[in-house]
């Protein structure tokens, strides 16, 4: 199906857009509120403490000879890292790469399960959390994107805090410590319900002290990506919100920088 066929529903739903005029109010952000949910890139950036950081090099800035001013810049990057995408293939061999995840995947309506009042540096989101959300909302709606809000984003400027320790390279690995998704949490999502995608505002899907990454596994195997350093979720409403995840489109790529934002319908 194009892009624009499933695109229109959402827009439409949205804005209850009844012509032109209303689907332009909601790109202009008149029936409700935009809001970016995108740590940005920058040399404080965090990344995994095995990976190369985000680096930016100025190529020009200023006046040129033609009389213009002109600013350019080189950058590189490790795929994961900063807010940024986790293509199915990251942990499930054959799967999904980044530039073959449908659209319809990472545009859409977006459900928040908030454990923020709970968490600790190990905690682990389990299929009671997400049942004790389904109890006040009502089942996960099929085509979801699921955002898991620990709040742990409020320690993003603290690479310590954020990730358990500020050591680099393969020692540090062991030594992290941040909540994450229970893999028996991530099956059941595989097998009762239909999710399109999955985010948290932490480093990632599991938690810090992992050693089998078995939640990404289970989901990535689904053909499920995942959207890891998400931040600003508590703007969101528990449910009505719509989200759209564009990362950068790297052929045959496990992952990259992404930009998300949230359309908040206004009440």
């Amino acid at each position: 199906m194009p892009t624009y066929v499933r695109l229109a529903p959402m827009i439409l739903l949205v804005g209850a857009c009844s012509g032109p005029s209303d689907v332009d109010a909601v790109f202009a952000g008149q029936t409700g509120s935009w809001i970016d949910l995108t740590h940005p890139f920058s040399s404080a950036s965090i990344y995994w403490p095995t990976a190369a950081g985000f680096t930016m090099e100025e190529v020009a800035y200023g006046p040129t000879d033609g009389g213009y001013f002109y600013a350019s810049n080189n950058f590189a990057a490790a795929e994961h890292g900063g807010t940024h995408l986790d293509a199915p293939i990251h942990f499930a061999e054959g799967r999904q790469t980044s530039d073959q995840i449908p659209l319809d995947q990472l545009i859409g309506p977006a459900i928040v399960v908030d454990v923020s009042d709970r968490v600790s540096p190990d905690y682990l989101i389990g299929v009671d959390d997400l049942e004790e959300w389904e109890a006040q909302h009502g089942p996960i709606p099929d085509g979801a994107i699921l955002l898991l809000r620990t709040g742990w984003d409020r320690f993003y400027g603290d690479r310590t805090q954020y990730l358990g320790t500020d050591a680099t390279g393969p020692d540090a690995v062991p030594l992290l410590h941040f909540p994450g998704l229970d893999p028996d949490a991530a099956r059941w999502l595989v097998a009762e319900r239909r999710i399109d995608a999955i985010g948290i505002d932490t480093p990632s899907i599991d938690y810090g002290q992992s050693t089998s990454f078995a939640s990404h596994v289970a989901l990535y195997e689904a053909n499920i990506p995942g959207f890891e350093n998400v931040t600003g979720l508590e703007q969101l409403p528990a449910t009505g919100a719509f989200v759209i995840a564009l990362p950068m489109k790297i052929a045959g790529g496990s992952g990259g920088p992404l930009r998300i934002v949230a359309f908040v319908p206004t009440p």
